[in-house]
């Protein structure tokens, strides 16, 4: 193939090349003779079934933002303390975290790299997760019996964990494929023919935010931690413990959210900036009321020490 003619294939049908390449989930490396401009050759061996249909997106986008707006809202009643005991088991059922709406963010993650239209989980699946780490974190399972609440809490683990993996699943591919897309190029030996200077690597060089990492890794550990509390009892050791590991889980969190309305930001996808901004400012939101409560507690602890202190000093 010539290069004229390479040039006008590389043209046509070119949005179908860079979904397929964006969508593709298996590289293979060919040998090349052509060590200086081309050392690397890579092609795309998988096949990409077709994106569901925007009514799905619509969907998707709508459940998004009810897990976002329903974890804001139940974030701003416990700062409040408007929460009794009833409103915390309700509010079990509407919270992405919960027993039903988890399923549900699964069946979406699961399914997402055929999702592209309205709500492009590839783009925005990482706003997604985001929202169901802060509920669990923010939200804890409430349950009358142990065994209960072990249940609960173990599905809530489990789940953080299959949606980690779904994650990875969908933005995986194509971090790999935007990152060949942008410092390859096109050989003309084949539609998705690349050669490149370096090795392409799984997920790219570019993005660094990955489903599963030591947030989620870190999520899982603190739930885990609140289970041992609960059932075993709250003893100092387990209590700190448990309270070192939420709040080393909230930085990573925060971390994330900045990472990634960053990203956003840099990529200039105004979709994109206003879904991160707005799951930053609900992980800030509950940071800031569990900060809120805590120094709650500090004075609710100052003023009972006081009266036992001026009493002792009384006595003696």
């Amino acid at each position: 193939m010539s290069a004229a003619e390479a040039a006008v294939w590389r043209g046509h049908g070119s949005s179908n090349i860079t979904r397929q390449i964006l969508k593709c989930t298996r590289w293979q490396l060919e040998e090349t003779t052509d060590f200086i401009t081309c050392p690397y050759h890579y092609y795309c061996d998988s096949a990409y079934p077709g994106d569901y249909s925007p009514a799905v997106g619509a969907l998707v986008a709508a459940f998004a933002a009810y897990c976002l707006v329903s974890a804001a809202a139940f974030a701003v009643l416990d700062i409040g303390r408007a929460g009794g005991g009833g409103g915390r088991n309700r509010r079990k059922y509407m919270v992405p975290s919960g027993p039903f709406l988890l399923p549900v963010v699964l069946l979406a993650l699961a399914k997402g790299q055929r999702i592209n239209a309205v709500f492009p989980l590839a783009q925005l699946g990482p706003a997604l997760l985001l929202t169901l780490q802060a509920s669990a974190l923010a939200f804890r399972n409430e349950a009358d019996g142990d065994l209960r609440y072990a249940v609960l809490e173990a599905s809530t683990v489990s789940g953080i964990l299959h949606a980690s993996l779904y994650l990875d699943a969908v933005v995986l591919p194509y971090y790999t494929g935007t990152d060949a897309l942008r410092w390859s190029r096109f050989s003309g030996e084949c539609a998705t023919c690349l050669c490149r200077m370096d090795p392409l690597v799984v997920g790219g060089r570019t993005v660094l935010y990955r489903g599963l990492s030591k947030t989620a890794l870190a999520i899982i550990f603190a739930l885990c931690s609140r289970m041992v509390c609960r059932i075993y009892g709250e003893e100092r050791v387990s209590a700190w413990t448990r309270s070192a590991l939420e709040a080393a889980s909230w930085v990573f969190v925060a971390g994330d959210a900045v990472y990634l309305a960053g990203w956003a930001f840099a990529e200039g996808a105004a979709a994109s900036v206003a879904a991160y901004a707005l799951v930053a400012g609900l992980v800030f939101l509950c940071i800031f009321g569990k900060v809120y409560k805590f120094l709650a507690w500090m004075e609710t602890r100052q003023v009972q020490w006081k009266p036992s202190v001026s009493c002792h000093s009384n006595v003696v």
